[in-house]
């Protein structure tokens, strides 16, 4: 059997993947939905790259989970990464859901104009705030959805995002799939499109915003069902 282990991006926690979850169930897979250090139920506990890292490891481990397809959003892209290099036969397949890539040495915000980052986190005592809702428009979102989405945000641990990734390999080297929200762009750049010239990597696009999970989980499912059922 498929196991699925979900892990969603900043500010989110395991709730984010209800839907999604209930819907890979149905379809016969295992669905393990993980909640990262510093985050929803874990909230206010700080934590750095490594910390999410064996998060995963540890979740994986802990269940002895095989035949495993890593799931990360946004930036658990990073730390997904990096645990499916440690994972060995464990994994199957990594997915990318519109994700940051773990580059050895590289952190979250590398790569892009981050002062305002570091800044509000240097403001919040070492903490990420979440966004607001106008910050969700034009992603796909109903009202209702964004309202529940800012509901459940908690704010972010700083020390992750700026700690860089260790990679003993390259992603390149594994399997994966990528999926590319187009309401968040027409498509992969940076580090993403390196990967996707890996003949491992396959890319899927999605016609809706950043958070696939609330807009359209039963189409993110059925990607994530065929990223396995296709092999």
């Amino acid at each position: 059997m498929t196991n699925f282990v979900l892990v969603a991006g900043t500010w989110l926690g395991a709730w984010a993947w209800d839907e999604v979850a209930a819907e890979l169930r149905s379809a016969g897979h295992g669905v393990h939905a993980t909640t990262l250090t510093g985050l929803a139920e874990k909230q206010g506990v700080p934590a750095g790259q490594q910390t999410h890292v064996q998060d995963i490891v540890g979740e994986v481990e802990r269940l002895d989970l095989r035949d495993v397809v890593l799931v990360g959003h946004s930036y658990a892209g990073i730390p997904v990464g990096q645990a499916a290099v440690r994972i060995g036969d464990r994994l199957r397949r990594v997915v990318l859901m519109d994700a940051n890539v773990a580059v050895d040495g590289e952190s979250f915000l590398s790569g892009w104009p981050s002062d305002q980052v570091r800044a509000a986190i240097e403001e919040n005592d070492g903490f990420w705030p979440p966004l607001t809702a106008g910050d969700y428009a034009d992603q796909g979102l109903t009202d209702e959805q964004i309202t529940r989405i800012v509901d459940g945000c908690t704010p972010h641990p700083g020390g992750t995002l700026t700690e860089p990734a260790v990679m003993a390999r390259p992603l390149s080297e594994v399997p994966g799939t990528y999926v590319k929200c187009l309401l968040d762009g027409d498509e992969p750049w940076g580090a993403a499109a390196e990967l996707l010239k890996s003949e491992r990597w396959a890319l899927v696009n999605m016609d809706t915003g950043h958070w696939p999970m609330f807009s359209q989980p039963r189409e993110l499912a059925a990607i994530l069902h065929q990223s396995v059922a296709r092999e």
